[in-house]
């Protein structure tokens, strides 16, 4: 492992799922003057997860990094100062940084997409992501009305626009996007199957549901969010998934579940979705009363 990889910090487990997911339905900035959740930043070393596939976010933001034997593809490169501590995580994993052929993009929030101009910058990769969010990322104004305002990041052009079902392959490599809007229009997430240990393993990286201070009622932007939510949260439920790697790691405990060995669970998904569910559902109504 490179020298400058023994810097990143090592940090203890993240906490439960419940917590986390109690969390998402606060919102992610209440702008300028309110800072970001400390976990978000924190840099950690790499760690493998299944098949090709690595960890190289940061304690609380998400990246996922696919080996293939023709480069590699980056899911997220989530907030713009997270973007050196990502790359060196690359880089300790023996991937080059111009061996990084594709960033997927989750969806176009700050902490999400801010990443995405200076990896596309330092790499050359190509950028993927859902055509209901392409505009957001060309112009970095996130889509929809939220109770915390307009957050922009910096803007990035958008390779290849995916729907429903169309699929990514990189190097033998194939990934499925999974239209889940509402989160964002173009919220997408990700599915693939990777082999661990003679082990077929079915793998998903979902997008978010939450409400996270998404505006549900009278929401001029994005009129159709509820329905999308529901639908979507109704979609990942019945999804198949042997492992579960979101994109806000604490909410399938990534870490620690990597570390126990106990990454495969294939009720997790589920498990995930009726909590989302219920949360979804006691937040339109406190919207709904407050409208009134």
């Amino acid at each position: 492992m490179p020298k400058e990889a023994g810097t990143i910090r090592r940090t203890g487990k993240i906490g439960s799922v419940a917590t986390a997911l109690a969390a998402l339905l606060l919102p992610i900035s209440a702008g300028a003057a309110t800072p970001d959740p400390p976990a978000w930043t924190p840099a950690i070393l790499p760690f493998h997860l299944v098949g090709p596939i690595w960890y190289v976010g940061t304690e609380g933001l998400a990246s996922y990094l696919v080996r293939t034997r023709d480069g590699a593809i980056l899911l997220d490169a989530t907030m713009a100062k997270n973007v050196p501590a990502i790359e060196r995580n690359i880089r300790a994993v023996g991937v080059p940084l111009d061996r990084v052929r594709l960033l997927l993009v989750s969806h176009a929030h700050f902490d999400h997409a801010a990443g995405d101009a200076r990896l596309v910058r330092d790499t050359g990769a190509r950028v993927v992501a859902g055509e209901g969010d392409v505009a957001a990322l060309e112009s970095g104004v996130p889509p929809g009305e939220t109770s915390y305002g307009v957050i922009r990041f910096p803007a990035v052009k958008v390779s290849r626009a995916v729907r429903d079902g169309d699929q990514v392959t990189l190097g033998g490599v194939t990934l499925r996007a999974v239209a889940t809007p509402g989160h964002t229009p173009g919220c997408t997430s990700w599915t693939t199957r990777v082999v661990e240990r003679g082990r077929p393993l079915t793998v998903i990286f979902p997008c978010s549901v939450s409400v996270a201070g998404n505006r549900l009622i009278g929401n001029r932007r994005y009129p159709g969010i509820v329905a999308d939510l529901r639908a979507s949260i109704a979609r990942l439920m019945q999804e198949p998934a042997d492992v579960v790697l979101p994109f806000h790691p604490e909410q399938a405990d990534v870490r620690a579940r990597a570390a126990g060995g106990r990454l495969v669970a294939p009720t997790l998904l589920a498990t995930l979705m009726r909590a989302a569910s219920a949360d979804f559902e006691r937040e339109l109504t406190r919207q709904t009363r407050e409208a009134q």
